[in-house]
């Protein structure tokens, strides 16, 4: 989750369309886990792993970001929280990137890494942003080095020894939007500094986006088409 983007959102993050369909969508791709401890890499405030504690059986959860000013222990729903700046090895039986490898100049080392600190038959739960047709000020600002279509996360993942158990895409019902928007902005604003797309809607256009988003979560395992965002789901051997 990208810290630039939280303190855009602040206190709305959590009712924020976009986070809380990838929520449900996230609820969905692990609902038949038996979640022990997550791990969640990248995870800025921690609204993934907070919704996990509160919403599933897992136990425990961990949140990895190199930005934390320090390490810190919380209680969520009476589970531990824990945020540490790094982790040498972990017993963490859920792993989440989310919208993570795109940040770093080697995904395949970045995920890699974090197969090691793992044990077997871990699951892992990566999402990136989808299609370089897409690019824009948007992933300037954010620091992105690149965005993947389906395929390339798969070889990402593949590269890296686990094995892939679903991937597809999802928000395909926002992509006109998000391509329009994208192209007027580049007819537009090619000489415009940076800045992030996400914006705080009212809560008609709120409730309007997060209805067309979540009405895809029952069918997007099926969706290998478009979409702004890749999901997959692996197993480290």
């Amino acid at each position: 989750m990208d810290l630039k983007e939280e303190h855009l959102l602040g206190a709305r993050v959590d009712r924020h369309w976009y986070y809380r369909a990838k929520l449900a969508a996230l609820l969905r791709t692990v609902r038949d886990l038996d979640i022990g401890g997550v791990l969640d890499v990248g995870a800025g405030s921690g609204f993934f792993s907070r919704a996990l504690l509160h919403r599933t059986g897992a136990r425990a959860a961990t949140c990895i970001d190199p930005n934390y000013p320090d390490d810190r222990d919380e209680t969520v729903a009476g589970k531990p929280l824990a945020f540490r700046r790094a982790m040498n090895v972990s017993d963490a039986n859920l792993v989440l990137m989310m919208d993570v490898i795109e940040h770093v100049p080697d995904d395949r080392a970045l995920v890699a890494d974090y197969i090691d600190k793992v044990p077997p038959g871990t699951r892992f739960v990566v999402t990136v942003p989808a299609f370089m047709w897409l690019w824009s000020n948007h992933d300037v600002y954010l620091e992105h080095y690149r965005r993947y279509d389906l395929k390339d996360l798969k070889t990402v993942l593949g590269d890296c020894g686990i094995q892939i158990e679903r991937a597809h895409y999802f928000y395909g019902a926002v992509l006109p939007l998000v391509a329009g928007v994208r192209l007027a902005g580049k007819l537009r604003k090619s000489q415009a500094a940076p800045e992030s797309d996400m914006r705080i809607h009212g809560d008609f256009v709120n409730g309007l986006l997060l209805g067309a988003s979540r009405a895809e979560v029952a069918v997007m395992g099926a969706n290998r088409l478009a979409g702004t965002t890749v999901f997959a789901r692996a197993i480290k051997p």
